[in-house]
């Protein structure tokens, strides 16, 4: 499994080795689950891997999304997180069926470990590339990774835009004062 290397997001300091591990980690955990087995006991080999953080597990088949899911603030060490959120985006995705058997050959697997949320004071603090957006407004939120934003070449307003879209909101909430806006950034593999 080779490890490109993104234009976007954050350096966490996972080594290459580490990032090795949770890809693999991911890919058995999706392929165990599948063919109806137990994934093997995985033992990190590092303390980082221990550490409680936010994660996306996201999933492609032959470049088009087939599911994404995250914990955007994880209580559990980051390889259960990752474990977890791989099945669930295999899985759990309302916008997808389940990953089937013959799927897996396909399937590529991107992690994005997630830093801590900043609420946005000023749009202008916000870098496409660098920062992943979450939106809240009146009991609904949307999230998009910073990849999102840099795979598409939007510019900081279509991100909000977006993000709103995402959240179920008109295009236009990031700018009522009652909405709150984050930035997180991130080390996507």
């Amino acid at each position: 499994m080779s490890l490109r290397k993104k234009e976007v997001g954050v350096d966490m300091g996972l080594t290459d080795d580490e990032k090795r591990e949770l890809l693999d980690l991911v890919k058995t955990t999706v392929e165990s689950k599948v063919r109806g087995l137990k994934p093997p006991k995985f033992e990190p080999v590092s303390e980082k891997l221990n550490e409680k953080r936010g994660v996306f597990v996201t999933i492609h088949k032959r470049e088009m999304l087939r599911g994404c899911i995250g914990w955007l603030q994880a209580s559990e060490p980051l390889y259960k997180t990752v474990t977890n959120m791989a099945e669930a985006a295999a899985f759990k995705d309302p916008r997808f069926r389940p990953v089937s058997t013959d799927e897996l050959d396909f399937l590529e697997y991107e992690i994005s470990v997630l830093t801590p949320f900043q609420k946005v004071l000023d749009i202008n603090e916000i870098q496409v590339g660098t920062h992943g957006l979450l939106l809240r407004n009146g009991g609904r939120s949307g999230l998009l990774l910073p990849q999102v934003a840099a795979d598409r070449s939007w510019d900081r307003v279509t991100f909000l835009e977006e993000t709103c879209r995402k959240a179920g909101l008109s295009r236009e909430t990031w700018k009522d004062p009652e909405t709150e806006v984050f930035i997180f950034s991130a080390d996507v593999f």
